[in-house]
């Protein structure tokens, strides 16, 4: 929105000129994120907590988690809301693919949302069935990457790139709808299973968001694309304004979700955001280094699926209790000392993903 009237006055002052930038509007998109999460979070937690809108904890968990019942919960529905608006402030809203990842993310934030209400309001145990939950998901998965799929204009937009080599580039053919459906619909799951101790999801989505949006620069760049012989993808510098709006809500959040949180994201927030990681990654073309990046996610989900398959078939258990960050607080590690060890290992894997661009 202030792109188009930057586009209109900087025909009679001059300064406007730099609202123009991509990197301006990103920097800008982060920063209004972050003062819209910490204004409206205080609010937002006071109008949870009013309503006995509070987390359910489970009683076979680790005990010092008995302590956070009540604790107010569905705080992603200001982490999307904070987005949003920065997004349509700050964003070129003629580029399709602003569009695609903002109603992606808030598609999946639906659904939790939902999963939330009937949870935590009308005291619905169960929820949304998970076979429900699976098909609203695929539903909104498919038509995106079937959007991705018929609307492009070059080999590079379906191919896979090879993270570490040079110039190996796989065609996907149809396959590429495949793989792009696991990568939203599993990135959205495997974040909500990690989100489950305080602070210990946002700040890896932090990350890998602050660097999908380095790629998305560089992609949507054609110097820089030329220069580190990635593919160039026009348009797609414009999610950058996105990752970073996602980057300041996220933070804004933290604020208020490092221990001992004051509220919790929920399921709005988790598969919202998660799904927001697995599309921007389909549309930069950068799904395997989205894999090394949010490997905490990664090995979460196998963790859980580990210790399922390792039950019924065998009736023992691999993990004390999964998913894994609950593995190492029954082992005696206090929960802080999980959270931050699991943000540094992050902080690695997103150095490690970094890399890929120049090294090839």
């Amino acid at each position: 929105m202030l792109y188009w009237l930057a586009q209109f006055l900087q025909h009679y002052i001059s300064v406007f000129h730099v609202f123009t930038y991509i990197t301006f509007r990103a920097i800008c998109s982060s920063l209004t994120a972050l003062v819209l999460a910490l204004i409206t979070g205080p609010a937002m937690i006071n109008w949870l907590r009013k309503n006995q809108i509070g987390q359910v904890v489970r009683s076979d968990g680790p005990q010092s988690h008995l302590e956070k019942a009540g604790t107010p919960t569905m705080g992603g529905a200001f982490i999307l809301l904070s987005v949003s608006i920065s997004v349509l402030l700050w964003g070129n809203l003629a580029n399709y693919y602003v569009w695609l990842v903002l109603l992606v993310t808030l598609g999946f934030g639906a659904i939790g949302w939902v999963d939330d209400y009937k949870k935590l309001i009308l005291k619905d145990s169960k929820g949304i069935s998970a076979r429900t939950k699976l098909l609203s998901q695929s539903i909104i998965g498919l038509i995106a990457i079937i959007i991705l799929y018929v609307t492009a204009s070059t080999p590079q937009q379906t191919e896979l790139l090879i993270p570490f080599t040079k110039n190996i580039l796989l065609p996907l053919g149809w396959f590429y709808i495949v793989l792009g459906y696991f990568v939203i619909v599993g990135t959205s799951n495997a974040v909500n299973l990690t989100d489950g101790l305080d602070g210990l999801a946002i700040l890896p989505i932090v990350l890998v968001a602050g660097a999908l949006g380095i790629f998305a620069y560089v992609v949507g760049n054609v110097e820089f694309a030329k220069y580190l012989d990635i593919p160039f993808i026009n348009g797609v510098g414009e999610v950058a304004v996105y990752c970073s709006a996602l980057v300041g809500a996220g933070l804004g959040f933290l604020w208020f979700n490092t221990y001992p949180a004051q509220v919790f994201m929920g399921d709005v927030g988790a598969l919202g955001l998660g799904a927001g990681l697995g599309i921007v990654a389909v549309v930069v073309r950068q799904e395997i280094v989205l894999f090394i990046m949010g490997g905490l996610f990664v090995v979460e989900t196998l963790s859980v699926i580990m210790q399922v398959a390792s039950f019924k078939l065998t009736g023992k258990r691999i993990f004390r209790m999964a998913p894994l960050h609950h593995h190492f607080e029954l082992k005696g590690w206090p929960e802080p000392r999980v959270i931050v060890r699991f943000w540094i290992i992050t902080v690695m894997l997103v150095l490690i993903g970094l890399a890929t661009l120049k090294l090839r």
